[in-house]
């Protein structure tokens, strides 16, 4: 990629500095005030299969079906859709039904931008949060920066590129998730076998479900060792805090934590946690708020929200309890047992009471090690994905500036 520094032919804006051959335009100017039909879909009527997808204002890219060709969007494609209360943006450019509540479809006047580079700079505008209220009156005041059209293409191109090796590792997250998943149902079933050889595994019928016949089930009780705890209000030393809002619930690991010291400490701050302790948090216990402790953890301290598993070296492998803990089994039994409407829960002893398969402790850190390998592979991506998505918001930040300037890429 070819970058061009800042010249001196810069001048003063609505928008900063920005080069003589840019203009500024109104929002309102850039788009196209002509009306065209849009069928609108309340959500309760959502299909999950159809001829047409819908787009509304939430998250996802297609939040659902429809087959009424009668409700397409009879205009002219691509466009942008504008969550007028959620502020999330999006770019169509495939026939679509819209979603009936706070769907704003925006066309871009082809002549002033390239509609790619439109839905970036609208998805770079600072429009500010009013919660769950309207949001498109306050786009409507923005300015747009408009550089000469092929500049303005050659943007989209540098940002969507980006965009594509993020969406290529989202995608390789997921089909790494999806591999755990078949991974954590064969191994705690047939055990650290071949998928092939798993018909010749013989099989024992237990109350935790079918498990390879050399194997035992044992409650989790018997397997651990004692932890204790400290009120940490009374200790005058500064110390990490887990609380249960640190655990990130796709990768069950910690992602955070809080710096306290003595009479301004949680009062719920009281667990010690050291290395390899897997927390399993008791308050609605069906949100799978587990995680393995890791070094920058140990002696320090979690919430009494969360449930302290201390493997017994001596008998079990902690990381195999960790995979064991995320198994569907495990929380489903904590779902039928827990306690509260409005703040269910369950007991450190109902945690400790649940039963695991248990094979020898070289299985034990087979499927371990097995299961290891994926996290470790879902991490790199994850973290590729973070770079990803910092570079995309840098380079967005730039382009829209021209801080940065790509007039001379040949995107072919």
């Amino acid at each position: 990629m070819n970058q061009i520094v800042k010249s001196e032919e810069y001048i003063e804006t609505e928008l900063g500095e920005l080069p003589v051959d840019w203009k500024v335009e109104k929002f309102q100017d850039c788009i196209v005030k002509k009306r065209s039909k849009v069928g609108k879909v309340q959500q309760q009527k959502y299909k999950q299969v159809g001829e047409f997808p819908v787009v509304d204002q939430g998250k996802n890219k297609i939040a659902g079906y429809w087959d009424n060709e009668e409700d397409v969007y009879s205009g002219d494609l691509p466009i942008v859709i504008f969550g007028d209360h959620t502020r999330i943006v999006k770019f169509i450019d495939f026939p679509f039904v819209c979603g009936a509540d706070g769907t704003k479809v925006i066309a871009p006047d082809k002549s002033k931008v390239d509609p790619l580079y439109f839905y970036y700079v609208v998805s770079s505008l600072d429009v500010s949060s009013r919660g769950y209220n309207r949001h498109y009156s306050l786009l409507k005041e923005k300015f747009i920066p408009c550089p000469p059209l092929p500049e303005q293409q050659k943007i989209a191109y540098v940002l969507s590129a980006i965009q594509e090796d993020k969406e290529d590792t989202e995608s390789i997250i997921s089909s790494y998730k999806e591999l755990k998943k078949s991974l954590m149902n064969h191994l705690f079933k047939y055990g650290p076998v071949k998928f092939e050889d798993a018909e010749k595994v013989k099989l024992k019928k237990t109350e935790i479900g079918e498990i390879p016949e050399n194997w035992e089930v044992k409650g989790i009780k018997d397997l651990i060792e004692k932890t204790t705890q400290k009120d940490m209000q009374k200790e005058n030393t500064e110390f990490k805090y887990i609380d249960v809002s640190s655990i990130d619930r796709d990768f069950y690991r910690v992602t955070g934590f809080t710096f306290h010291k003595g009479k301004t400490s949680p009062s719920r701050a009281r667990k010690i946690v050291k290395t390899n302790d897997v927390i399993v948090a008791t308050v609605r216990p069906t949100l799978k708020r587990i995680a393995l402790v890791s070094e920058d953890y140990d002696n320090q301290i979690c919430s009494t929200a969360f449930c302290v598993l201390r493997a017994n070296a001596e008998q079990v492998n902690s990381k195999f309890i960790y995979y064991s803990t995320q198994r569907s089994l495990f929380f489903d039994a904590l779902s039928s047992i827990q306690r509260g409407a409005s703040y269910p829960a369950v007991s450190d002893s109902d945690i400790k009471k649940q039963k695991i398969a248990y094979p020898n402790p070289a299985c034990q850190e087979e499927v371990a090690e097995i299961l290891s390998s994926v996290d470790f592979k879902i991490e790199q991506e994850e973290n590729k994905k973070k770079a990803l998505e910092e570079l995309f918001q840098s380079m967005l930040h730039n382009l829209m500036t021209a801080k940065i300037r790509v007039k001379d890429i040949n995107n072919g």
